[in-house]
């Protein structure tokens, strides 16, 4: 998988939190994903189609760090996941998706976004409906843990 694809990604995973939630993450080692089981308790999931590709993104959070962004985002902390944290991982995913799209967009890469989804419990599944290698980039913060997951079909 193409560097320059995921990178832009990633960048904006931490530009996004940085500057909504005042939350630093720091990235640790990417590796190739085998199963479906989601590193931590809330995802937010997108696909993207283009013309040079299709594929998915998802973000995953510990309910921790889910609900340590809302208290920062909008000034109250849930005691669990509920709608409105389901909603802002969903927010967060766009926006994530929506910076990339932006930075591939002036490398000449283009690609429509649909709408995300968001899926939350322990051990729940992602799926990516591509047949692309998944590559799960950890994130690490004083709040919680972060992990992308992408999956795209060419590049």
């Amino acid at each position: 998988m193409n560097v320059e694809f995921i990178n832009p990604f990633l960048s904006s995973l931490v530009n996004v939190l940085a500057t909504m939630a005042q939350t630093e993450l720091k990235p640790g080692k990417p590796r190739v994903k085998k199963d479906e089981v989601a590193a931590g308790d809330v995802s937010g999931l997108i696909g993207m189609v283009g013309p040079q590709t299709k594929g998915s993104l998802s973000i995953t959070f510990d309910e921790s760090l889910a609900l340590t962004i809302m208290e920062r985002m909008l000034g109250e902390r849930p005691s669990a996941i509920n709608e409105d944290v389901t909603d802002m991982v969903g927010e967060i995913t766009n926006m994530v998706t929506g910076g990339a799209k932006n930075l591939l967009g002036e490398k000449g890469y283009d690609f429509d976004m649909a709408t995300p989804a968001v899926v939350s419990g322990t051990g729940h599944t992602i799926t990516h409906k591509c047949e692309g290698t998944t590559i799960i980039m950890p994130f690490t913060s004083g709040d919680g843990n972060a992990h992308i997951e992408i999956s795209f079909d060419t590049l």
